[in-house]
């Protein structure tokens, strides 16, 4: 079963590819991609949309199978839609913007969000979230996790409250700006998810981030049923 969903996948992938208008090169069509593997990876996307609402993954596995396979067309264009209008609000934040697959990520590194060892967002910083909520308002059958991450100095514990402080900062601002808090999955990774070496300042800088990543929801939501953010700890 695997094998036959792995190569009903890589057909799927092989099926729509266009011209990032960004970069210039050459990637899979999303709109296409979302419509192939609804059928084929919807197995995959159930893991995602369980792993942000706190469903057991077996069975949002099944959940997620049936998603795909009635909206994964719909799911890719409205993505892409998604994608281009964070990328036109966010264009000289300091904030990255990545497509992977059916997730949309914004990378925010700390150095532009929060004091060092604080979880007040910056002042300067706020605008930058304005923006965010802006889209998230207009693209309201998205689920959104809200994960912060630290570099290594410090000690373990210290640093995995300190990132989920810092998520649940951004959370509660973006829940201010009107984004209902069931869409929003608050967790605090810590020390444990690097991007880069911790061994020198600049790889420590990009350690230091909060992530937004978007998904595709069916129409469920990811918080506690009373409009606050679910932290996982």
């Amino acid at each position: 079963m695997k094998k036959l969903l792995l190569s009903l996948a890589m057909l799927s992938l092989l099926a729509g590819c266009t011209t990032d208008p960004y970069t210039g090169e050459s990637k899979l069509s999303n709109t296409a991609g979302g419509a192939g593997l609804g059928a084929a990876g919807g197995a995959l996307g159930g893991y995602l949309i369980g792993r942000a609402t706190g469903v057991n993954s077996g069975t949002a596995a099944l959940v997620g199978a049936g998603v795909g396979a009635l909206a994964g067309g719909g799911i890719g264009a409205y993505l892409d839609n998604q994608e281009a209008e964070l990328r036109g609000q966010l264009r000289g934040t300091g904030v990255s913007v990545t497509r992977t697959g059916n997730s949309i990520v914004l990378n925010m590194p700390s150095n532009i969000t929060f004091p060092t060892d604080g979880d007040q967002i910056l002042p300067a910083f706020g605008p930058v979230l304005n923006s965010v909520a802006i889209v998230l308002r207009k693209y309201d059958r998205s689920l959104v996790e809200v994960a912060g991450h630290t570099d290594n100095v410090g000690s373990p514990s210290y640093n995995l409250d300190l990132s989920r402080r810092r998520a649940l900062s951004v959370a509660d601002y973006l829940s201010g700006q009107g984004i209902d808090g069931r869409r929003l999955d608050v967790r605090g990774y810590g020390m444990t998810r690097p991007v880069a070496e911790n061994r020198s300042e600049s790889g420590r800088a990009e350690n230091r981030r909060v992530e937004i990543t978007i998904i595709p929801n069916d129409g469920g939501g990811a918080g506690d049923g009373y409009g606050r953010p679910v932290a996982a700890y």
